[in-house]
């Protein structure tokens, strides 16, 4: 993946108001972090490397190839919460109807098999339930937004 590919990958992702993306094609792995100022506390920039390494930035861009490990602090990060990925491709709905509420916002204790969200995919309604008890970090995508396969949805901390 050339400069062009990662900087419109980064603008796309900014678009759609994603915050955290990850792609493997062949040897190559591509990870993108968004850190927003409403949803996190304000922590040190991310440093985004690609070869060649680009400017410290408020966005993660984590390219490696190869078995290479992302750096430490975002490896700790990623131990201490659970990512709810999209078993599906489709359209995520945060509300079990337009204009109802929704199943739940940030702070929320969540138990396994709770309903999180619901994925449209050929016109059915498929509801995504919690697979650990924890509480909701981060929504990781917008009402309405087209999902991919595996795609992080929601960041969830453990109960202990």
């Amino acid at each position: 993946m050339n400069h062009k590919e990662l900087k419109e990958l980064i603008d796309f992702l900014i678009e759609r108001d994603i915050s955290e993306f990850e792609l493997e094609r062949g040897d190559e792995k591509v990870r993108i972090n968004r850190g927003t100022a409403a949803s996190a506390p304000p922590a040190a920039p991310f440093v985004a490397t690609f070869s060649p390494p680009s400017q410290a930035s408020p966005q993660t861009a984590y390219v490696s190839r190869g078995s290479s490990s992302p750096p430490q602090e975002a490896a700790r990060t990623a131990e201490e919460l659970h990512i709810v990925k999209s078993p599906i491709v489709g359209t995520f709905y945060e509300a079990p109807a337009p204009g109802a509420p929704p199943f739940l916002k940030i702070g929320d204790a969540v138990e396994a098999g709770q309903v999180l969200c619901i994925i449209e995919a050929m016109k059915l309604m498929n509801e995504i339930e919690s697979d650990i008890a924890g509480e909701i970090v981060q929504k990781l995508v917008a009402n309405n937004q087209a999902v991919e396969y595996g795609q992080p949805l929601f960041a969830i901390r453990p109960r202990k």
